[in-house]
């Protein structure tokens, strides 16, 4: 999204080629944009048109399973003076979007869809935008990305709120774009710029990725596992504090600061205990809160995982999908409205798991097997290919290790 905003080539290194990154590839390529990807290089070039460079595209967006970027992507389209569709996969269709269309009206943008656009297929005709005050109560990387983006093309400043801080990884870019990007006490504010910066950088491995990997020895006596290259963002990094608190044995060390802080993470693994997870982390785990329910499963004494209900409108509802595929195998779970109750237990047994067509619920299940007493059959793995398409070589070459 940067690069094809940026005024010039952007060069990216390290780029993660799974199905929700090509999609959003796929799209910016149908809207006029030169994006350079050799498969298997990881690196990708973009040749950035600026911020009013992009063109109509002749079909539909389709983002596949990826709500990251048909909600950000909501907020650059805002700006243009082109109409658009976005949609999606079914689990895409069925994901709340208001939280991002209502305040883009409110900006001036034109938008239509399903349950006064509350759902994909949505149309969007960018318009005149004006700035806005918005406090972010879902505390949501997402709608606070797509707000800023929409306040890079509005008269007057934007302003966002939120209690709870959310994931920066958008503010980061912006200021190495060198957009207007200011903290104004409890308020961060954009105004309108005439241009962005490209950017060239090597990006950190994604954190959501390696929390299997890292969890998966935390959990496990005896276990020692290094992860390296991995980003250590503070505000993506809750799972590993978490972890801590249960008695994991876990040590980082930042390696090098592009965009984002990233280097090494070295895990020794043993019997964790219980832990209270209360709502003001949940912004910076939420995307790794189905292995942790793995790891509390296994934990001696009670979990509260609590205030977590945007769990429920993921790609599935990650609460009832991990509890049910947890409880089939042995754990004891009790769902909860924002959360669940976890009480631990030694091992697993074998037995047959549904994904929900979910890929952190299919790879959450998968590490579960290394603690069973069976077999773990899990059942719709194709999902997997929405951020890891590598996740099931890695994972048995490490069983193997």
């Amino acid at each position: 999204m940067f690069g094809a905003l940026g005024e010039g080539r952007s060069r990216f290194e390290n780029f993660l080629e799974a199905d929700d990154c090509l999609r959003t590839v796929e799209a910016f390529r149908s809207m006029g944009i030169s994006a350079s990807l050799k498969q298997g290089s990881h690196v990708l070039e973009i040749e950035g048109k600026g911020l009013s460079g992009l063109q109509a595209s002749a079909k539909e967006l389709d983002l596949g399973n990826s709500g990251t970027s048909l909600r950000v992507l909501l907020g650059i389209l805002a700006g243009q003076k082109f109409e658009s569709i976005l949609t999606g996969d079914e689990s895409l269709r069925s994901r709340p979007m208001k939280r991002v269309t209502k305040p883009l009206k409110q900006m001036g943008a034109q938008i239509k869809g399903k349950d006064d656009a509350n759902f994909a297929p949505i149309t969007i005709r960018g318009g005149k935008l004006k700035g806005i005050d918005l406090e972010n109560t879902l505390s949501s990387a997402q709608v606070k990305s797509a707000i800023l983006f929409a306040g890079l093309y509005a008269d007057g400043k934007t302003r966002i709120s939120e209690k709870i801080p959310s994931r920066d990884h958008t503010e980061r870019f912006l200021r190495a774009a060198g957009a207007p990007l200011r903290t104004e006490g409890e308020w961060l504010s954009i105004e309108k710029v005439s241009g962005l910066k490209p950017l060239a950088a090597k990006l950190a491995g994604d954190f959501s990725s390696a929390a299997f990997f890292i969890t998966a020895a935390a959990m496990t006596e005896g276990s020692e596992l290094v992860v390296k290259n991995v980003g250590l963002n503070p505000t993506r990094t809750g799972l590993v504090r978490l972890l801590k608190e249960m008695g994991a044995s876990i040590e980082e060390r930042v390696v090098e600061e592009t965009l984002e802080p990233w280097g090494e993470i070295r895990v020794r693994g043993k019997r964790l205990q219980g832990i209270r997870v209360s709502p003001e982390i949940i912004p910076s785990v939420i995307d790794e809160l189905p292995i942790l329910m793995v790891a509390c499963a296994l934990a001696e004494g009670e979990s509260l995982i609590a205030g977590a209900g945007e769990l429920r409108v993921k790609e599935t509802d990650r609460i009832h999908s991990m509890a049910s595929g947890l409880s089939a195998i042995g754990a004891d779970v009790k769902e909860l409205p924002d959360g669940c109750v976890i009480r631990g237990v030694e091992r697993f047994r074998g037995g047959s798991v549904k994904s929900f067509g979910d890929h952190r619920t299919a790879m959450a299940l998968a590490v579960a097997s290394l603690a069973t007493r069976g077999e773990v059959s899990v059942e719709g793995l194709a999902c997997v290919q929405t951020s890891y398409p590598g996740f099931f070589k890695d994972f048995n070459a490490l069983r193997r290790s």
